[in-house]
């Protein structure tokens, strides 16, 4: 009796817990438990399909050892030596003497032994060496350009607060991004695709704006525009700026970005904070260039180009430009989630209606009620009472998988409600077996106790051995399937479970209570 009364409890507890995390499902303000996420085939929502521009990331890699070697050059007084970026993915290095080969030679040696020697020349009397990645390098940056760009916009979407989006790799270079219940899809593709490379730059004032507009555009400098938009008219104005190319100071230091309000306008801005690495840099850049203008570039726009007044301690700037609130938190949402390592591009794009969602779940509880009915029917009149103790058991059955999916989080979708209907059947399966086994047993002329644990006692084996290896099948799948089949294998999973449960624990409580309490004499089998 003692074992009862724990199987009871465990029973007991079990349903309600399941009861509690599925209420808020139907009643969201019932008490503060999640309810049931569902996802893009059902709710609506957007898919994606980015491909990310690995090249760009090599080429900006490259760029960054063209810099650096510059800067080697200059500190070891090396002098006499141009280096170029050429095609994107090579650095030339142009000696105007043969005294210059030595010392630059042994410079790649001690600081760029990654570099690729690929062709020594001689031009004018003049030697040129030209130097590359290796392929194995090159491909590691890939890689690692699509891994970086993948975290990068999953902070981005997590910021962003969408409930269970799917984000993962496809292919070598392409990433699959699916965000259920998604309303806004303009804003949230700007949120996803903008690269977000925050860029520290001089402003040349001596130089000739309307002179680079035309073409003769000074070495080392750029032209970049900032766009102002008019909140009533909704026109833009592109103001040119003549930029130095050489970048003091980027993003990479930042450790936040917020939104604030500026006292004096009552607008929006953004805070940036660097780390002590990048406020050291930028202590240094706003000292060494007191009056001058610092262009904050983003995406190659610039955002703002103050003048510096004084030297500026403690790594803080901000980001002005006439935000709206929400573009401000945007803005910040792409800062501090970081800068994509390369652009990326739209490939696919689709967008599902919740109407299409609502017709899904429609057919879906309709085909899982057929389904459900026709079994209770057939169980019921096949064996009887103990059919219908069964039919209870497939009940709470989709109770625990319901209350499931509330718990954990997860995620259903309308092949996790296929799952749900192969798991009706699969859970009277178990009480066949047992019920076929009892009979038996009450053939051979057994007491319907000792053919209930006879029954229960020879089929728990075979029951545990077939939902095992089922529970197994449904683990690969949602470690190697898509977002479909994880959907399917997250129902199929929880349901193996709860048809053991309800099949072997309370199906036998419910036998031995009628049996034990009611002192049944027959079994109506």
């Amino acid at each position: 009796m003692r074992n009862f009364a724990w199987r009871f409890g465990l029973v007991v507890a079990v349903i309600v817990t399941a009861i509690i995390y599925v209420l808020p499902t139907f009643k969201p303000t019932l008490w503060p438990h999640k309810k049931i996420n569902l996802g893009l085939d059902l709710q609506g929502g957007m898919h994606l399909v980015l491909q990310v521009e690995a090249d760009k990331a090599v080429e900006g890699t490259i760029e960054r050892i063209s810099q650096e070697i510059r800067e080697q050059l200059k500190s070891k007084k090396i002098r006499n030596v141009t280096i170029d970026r050429v095609g994107g993915t090579k650095i030339v290095a142009r000696l105007q003497s043969e005294e210059a080969i030595s010392p630059f030679d042994a410079l790649l040696d001690a600081e760029f032994k990654d570099l690729r020697i690929l062709s020594r020349s001689q031009s004018a009397g003049n030697p040129t060496i030209e130097m590359d990645l290796p392929e194995e390098d090159t491909d590691h940056i890939k890689k690692l350009a699509v891994d970086q760009a993948l975290e990068t916009i999953r902070n981005r979407i997590d910021q962003f607060g969408v409930s269970e989006p799917d984000i993962r790799r496809q292919g070598e270079n392409r990433i699959l991004i699916q965000l259920p219940g998604i309303k806004d899809t303009q804003r949230a593709k700007d949120l996803i695709g903008k690269t977000a490379l925050l860029e520290f730059k001089l402003v040349d004032e001596t130089g000739d704006v309307n002179a680079a507009l035309k073409g003769d555009v000074p070495p080392g400098e750029e032209v970049l525009y900032k766009v102002d938009e008019d909140p009533q008219t909704r026109r833009t104005t592109k103001t040119p700026f003549l930029l130095k190319k050489r970048t003091l100071l980027t993003g990479a230091y930042l450790t936040d970005a917020r939104v604030q309000i500026d006292s004096q306008f009552n607008e929006p801005y953004v805070s940036l904070d660097f780390d002590q690495k990048g406020a050291r840099i930028f202590e240094r850049i706003t000292a060494e260039n007191v009056k001058k203008r610092l262009a904050i570039v983003l995406d190659d726009k610039v955002a703002s180009a103050p003048v510096i007044q004084e030297k500026i301690a403690g790594g803080q700037a901000r980001i002005t430009g006439n935000f709206t609130m929400e573009e401000a938190r945007d803005l910040a949402i792409v800062l501090r989630a970081g800068a994509l390592p390369a652009p990326v591009e739209i490939m696919e794009e689709r967008t599902v209606g919740p109407s299409l969602g609502a017709d899904s779940i429609r057919q879906g509880m309709l085909s899982m009620m057929i389904g459900g009915i026709l079994v209770v029917l057939f169980m019921a009149l096949y064996y009887k009472v103990s059919g219908l103790i069964a039919d209870f058991a497939l009940i709470l059955n989709i109770i625990l998988i319901a209350g499931g999916l509330a718990g954990f989080q997860a995620t259903l979708t309308l092949p996790g409600i296929a799952g749900i209907i192969l798991t009706i059947g699969m859970a009277v399966d178990a009480n066949v077996l047992i019920f076929e086994r009892i009979r038996e047993e009450l053939t051979l002329g057994r007491t319907p106790r000792a053919a209930v644990d006879a029954g229960f006692d020879r089929a728990t084996l075979t029951i545990l051995d077939a939902n095992v290896t089922t529970l197994i099948a449904a683990v690969v799948l949602f470690q190697f399937g898509t977002g479909a089949v994880k959907g399917f294998a997250v129902t199929l999973s929880l349901g193996v479970i709860a048809s053991m449960f309800t099949a072997l624990i309370l199906s036998r409580l419910i036998f031995d209570y009628l049996l034990m309490s009611r002192k049944m004499k027959t079994l109506s089998i």
